[in-house]
């Protein structure tokens, strides 16, 4: 595909401290860092908890750093989403519940009316985090990076060797000052970023850092598909998303019928937001991002124009938020909501898209308990609507098992299985529940 890998290397070298690079796929960004911590942003006590496992405690406390919830998620599973541990994430009442807080025969009745409550002051809490109560942390220091790489624009698919080798000498040109300012975590990241088997069609390393990796032969294939991060996604972070993107490609490639190529992409095109802040309440970063994701698929369909390829966007959390956002001008055949808090649309055809909606949640995921509302409060907006496995959103429903927010691309879970299975065009299994 053009020159060979090395010497697109050697030239790469050449033009890594070029200023712009304006157009590469998946957008760039100068912005510095995913924004303070909210604290415990208007805590509303203990609202309702009776004690048992998962139950909120304080309902609305801001929770633990990276829980990828949004600003009060009550539970401490430290994870974004992306292969970790699920933790129990806190969720109030038993898994999969549904405002009736579980199945437990004879206290049905009362966990219902303490979920209720638990809600109520949940709502309360995200609506003080989002309106009244300012960022209380610290913003990460500005870690030096060089800009992104120059590489010819539009890239095509001859030119998608010296687009990778052009950015992988910026991750380690990136690594390197990391590593000069002392930032030994970021150093490291970078310099994973710039092995050679890796390939990236963009990176920034500027601030929280930018990346869009592809994982196989993305010039010949025929089924593609984009994951869209939620919050605290960001270069330090990387690998929990990496690894949901390798684990979907890994499925695909072994259930693909013979002849179908596949390609995955790891879209980290937008600067996501913190879990514990304000913006992750409101579709401020979603409607940032919307256009760059737009872009990026308008450039994906001209590098996969000789295939005709499928594209889907799987949308994980808040990045269901951006792909809500984009719906309407992105020419995809498959969007799939997986662990959403909503959209910011009523229904799925509210989303004006030609593409299949789909949507799941696994029955241990804590975003149930989120309330899918949408308010305008002093001109702000906060919170998504309606939810969207349920019936009124009107999307197809199909199954997640039995995991949290943590578990949707899990080598071996049901919703991994049914999301490669929308990838290639067939139909997943629905959801029961």
């Amino acid at each position: 595909m053009g020159r060979t890998a090395e010497a697109a290397e050697a030239n790469a070298s050449e033009k890594v401290r070029a200023s712009g690079g304006a157009g590469e796929l998946g957008g760039r960004s100068s912005s510095g860092g995913s924004g303070g911590s909210a604290g415990s942003a208007g805590s509303a006590g203990s609202a309702g908890s009776d004690g048992s496992a998962g139950s909120a405690g304080s309902a609305g406390s801001a929770g633990s750093a990276g829980s990828d919830g949004y600003a009060g998620s009550a539970g401490s599973a430290g994870s974004d989403g992306y292969a970790g541990s699920a933790g129990s994430a806190g969720s109030a009442g038993s898994a999969g519940s549904d405002g009736s807080a579980g199945s437990d025969g004879p206290d049905r009745p009362k966990k219902g009316h303490r979920a209720h409550r638990l809600r109520r002051a949940f709502l309360a809490t995200l609506i003080t985090g989002a309106v009244v109560v300012p960022l209380s942390g610290a913003t990460r220091p500005e870690i030096p990076a060089p800009a992104p790489a120059a590489v010819a624009t539009p890239v095509t698919a001859a030119t998608l060797d010296e687009t990778y080798a052009a950015n992988r000498v910026n991750a380690a040109e990136a690594s390197r000052m990391a590593a000069a300012h002392g930032d030994r975590e970021r150093a490291t990241a970078d310099r994973a970023m710039a092995d050679p088997a890796r390939h990236f069609l963009s990176f920034d390393g500027r601030g929280a850092g930018l990346a869009t990796e592809v994982f196989g032969d993305l010039a010949r294939a025929d089924r593609v598909a984009v994951l869209v991060p939620g919050s605290d996604t960001s270069i330090d972070t990387y690998d929990r998303f990496r690894d949901a993107a390798r684990a979907l490609h890994e499925r695909l490639t072994r259930q693909a019928p013979q002849g179908t190529r596949t390609a995955v992409v790891a879209w980290l095109g937008y600067q996501t937001p913190a879990t514990v802040s304000t913006t992750v309440t409101t579709p401020a970063r979603a409607e940032e991002a919307a256009p760059k994701l737009r872009e990026f698929v308008r450039q994906l369909r001209a590098v996969t124009a000789g295939q005709g390829a499928r594209i889907s966007l799987l949308c994980h959390s808040y990045g269901s938020v951006v792909c809500g956002r984009a719906a309407s001008h992105v020419a995809v055949d498959d969007i799939a909501l997986v662990g959403s808090p909503g959209t910011g649309a009523d229904t799925a055809a509210a989303l004006h898209t030609p593409a299949r909606v789909w949507a799941a949640r696994g029955s241990d995921d804590w975003v149930a308990e989120v309330p899918h509302v949408r308010l305008d409060l002093l001109g702000t907006t906060v919170g998504f609507g309606t939810d969207p496995v349920s019936p009124s959103f009107g999307a197809r429903v199909f199954a997640a098992g039995a995991g949290g927010h943590s578990d949707y691309f899990r080598p071996g879970s049901t919703s991994l299985a049914n999301l490669t299975r929308i990838v290639l065009g067939e139909t997943p299994e629905a959801s029961h529940g």
